[in-house]
């Protein structure tokens, strides 16, 4: 359950949306999307996402043309192409989300993916890390008035405040997420309290996008009440790709579901009381106490 204070959506009791970032493990296969997919939807994720580049927009022309040996040729811009999808591919994926029941959405480098993305009316947008400073991008994604999931890896205070500024602006709902953009990300390095520090001074929801390796960290993140929770799937962490390592593979992804959906039940509402439960155990420890259960 959930409801709004202006423009920020702010939860009553911890139900993370679980989402599952495909991003680009797909290595530009569909088959691969497909059954990450499976993956995500079997496990009992709420949604996927992917990424979205204009590489012409996004990397110089020099680093595009510079040597890098890959499945699909021997330049960055071989790789960087081959891993993106055409709008024929989101097409098949919009529609093989739907017949699964699992929502979709991507995070788009920048403002001509962005207006690419709109054709298929998403329930979601995200900003990258790497896209927190792009105010353009940001404004355009904001204009949408979808509910938005900012990652704040690699960023200031005073960049977040920026972000956050463009969406209340817009009347834009959105909630933060703790990230720190390592690939793997070190669990001593994870930092979690600073979910409780970006929910005291921003005053919205937030989550946490995380990119370790194995599942405990996530599992403290869903313990401090996130929103939220992002994690890069694959189908094997040895398998071509820069993410792939940092990445949750099936087994390991229906565990984490399972996991912290006991972990939201385990929390309850941090109100004292006796359980019903409790009762005979007391009377049976207290009885030579005359002790009688209170309401």
């Amino acid at each position: 359950m959930s409801f709004k204070i202006s423009n920020i959506t702010v939860s009553k009791k911890n139900d993370p949306l679980i989402i599952a970032e495909i991003g680009i493990n797909h290595n530009g296969d569909m088959s691969i999307c497909k059954e990450l997919i499976d993956v995500a939807s079997d496990a009992g994720c709420n949604a996927v996402k992917f990424q979205k580049r204009d590489i012409d927009k996004v990397y110089t022309q020099e680093m595009l043309d510079s040597p890098r040996e890959s499945p699909w040729g021997t330049t960055q811009r071989d790789q960087k192409q081959g891993l993106e999808f055409t709008k024929e591919d989101f097409q098949e994926i919009d529609s093989y989300c739907k017949s699964k029941g699992i929502d979709w959405f991507a995070s788009a480098w920048d403002t001509n993916s962005q207006e690419f993305l709109r054709q298929f009316d998403c329930k979601y947008n995200k900003v990258a890390s790497a896209m927190v400073v792009d105010e353009s991008l940001l404004r355009s994604i904001a204009s949408e008035k979808k509910h938005t999931f900012i990652s704040t890896g690699m960023t200031t205070y005073e960049e977040v405040e920026k972000a956050i500024a463009i969406f209340k602006e817009a009347d834009c709902s959105f909630e933060l997420m703790h990230t720190v953009s390592t690939y793997p990300m070190k669990d001593e390095d994870a930092n979690l309290n600073m979910i409780k520090t970006l929910k005291e001074k921003f005053g919205c929801n937030v989550g946490y996008s995380g990119h370790e390796v194995g599942l405990a960290v996530s599992y403290g993140a869903a313990a401090l009440g996130i929103s939220s929770l992002e994690r890069h799937i694959t189908l094997d962490r040895a398998m071509y790709g820069s993410d792939q390592s940092a990445s949750v593979e099936p087994r390991g992804l229906r565990e984490l579901v399972s996991a912290v959906r006991k972990i939201e039940q385990a929390m309850g509402d941090g109100e004292k009381r006796i359980l019903e439960a409790e009762v005979p155990i007391a009377r049976k420890l207290r009885e030579h106490l005359n002790w009688e259960a209170h309401s």
